[in-house]
């Protein structure tokens, strides 16, 4: 087909947060390097949060000042929740830096410690500085899709915050199903309502495999016209606030299932497999993903 997907890659950051072994900084450059070595051009790099909250995520200055300049076209992005969280991703340096907005109030007080609309008034204010300071903003709505202590996330909720996200100017909205359990169906009606309230801002989607929907999902996006979607590298991760979360889509599964189809990903599969190998070794476990035990097909001669 060659038409083009844009993978973003989480795993530096949505991938390890929720990993009972925590990295050193070394070690998550070397994954950053690994990844970027591969061709990936986007990469969510850091998270700017309460160190004594999400251990895994300490040390997001000295990651980006270890990593050399990137690649022409690459960003490093930095995941904030706050204020705070924006003055230390421009400080940092980021490229890019991504805001979260919880669909539900029960996931955002036990993540954010904040209501849905507190998050907004958050995003707003970032994005009122963002226009004279810092990196590119991107949002996600995270629980898109459902939620672990509210619930289901009504279709309506989703698109009332979509169309406030794309009001306040946000080239670029996520829809995230944080705990894996959307389904295709859903997927498409919620691509096609975003769509319509936010025609401006190009959509992303973000899915985890907790039930084994995951490319099922990312299939629904890419008929949808999504041309954006975050996985993880070895399907590792996961929210430590959400109850029996697991990682996101594995990045070399997505990209295989992309590229058997005729899709340009630009990315190299075999050294996302190694890199997702890599990883899983270090985190002392096998990676989830399937291509990280199968391989890719037809192997070469």
């Amino acid at each position: 087909m060659g038409r083009r997907i844009e993978i973003v890659e989480v795993g530096p950051r949505d991938g390890l947060q929720n990993e009972s072994r925590v990295l050193d900084v070394e070690d998550r450059i070397a994954f950053i390097n690994r990844l970027e070595a591969a061709g990936v051009r986007r990469i969510e790099a850091v998270s700017f949060v309460n160190p004594k909250r999400v251990p895994q995520m300490a040390g997001a200055e000295e990651i980006m000042a270890g990593l050399a300049a990137p690649a022409p076209g690459g960003r490093r992005i930095g995941l904030v929740l706050n204020e705070r969280g924006w003055e230390r991703c421009i400080a940092a340096g980021c490229d890019e830096a991504n805001v979260v907005v919880c669909a539900s109030d029960g996931f955002g007080v036990r993540n954010q410690g904040a209501s849905t609309n507190e998050q907004m008034d958050v995003l707003g204010a970032i994005v009122a500085r963002g226009r004279k300071e810092g990196p590119p903003i991107t949002a996600t709505v995270s629980v898109a899709f459902g939620c672990p202590f509210d619930g289901e996330v009504p279709e309506a909720r989703v698109t009332a915050l979509v169309r406030a996200i794309g009001e306040l100017g946000v080239e670029e909205i996520a829809l995230a199903d944080t705990i894996g359990v959307a389904d295709p169906w859903t997927v498409r009606r919620r691509v096609e309502a975003a769509r319509s309230v936010a025609p401006k801002a190009r959509l992303r989607l973000h899915f985890h495999d907790t039930r084994r929907t995951g490319l099922a999902n990312a299939y629904a996006g890419v008929e949808a016209g999504v041309d954006v979607l975050d996985a993880s590298c070895g399907g590792i991760g996961g929210c430590p606030f959400a109850p029996n979360a697991t990682g996101n889509i594995a990045s070399e599964d997505l990209i295989y299932m992309l590229h058997r189809a005729g899709f340009d990903t630009g990315l190299d599969l075999d050294a996302m497999i190694a890199a997702a190998n890599w990883v899983a070794n270090r985190l002392g476990k096998d990676a989830p993903s399937a291509l990280s035990r199968a391989g890719a097909f037809p192997r070469p001669a």
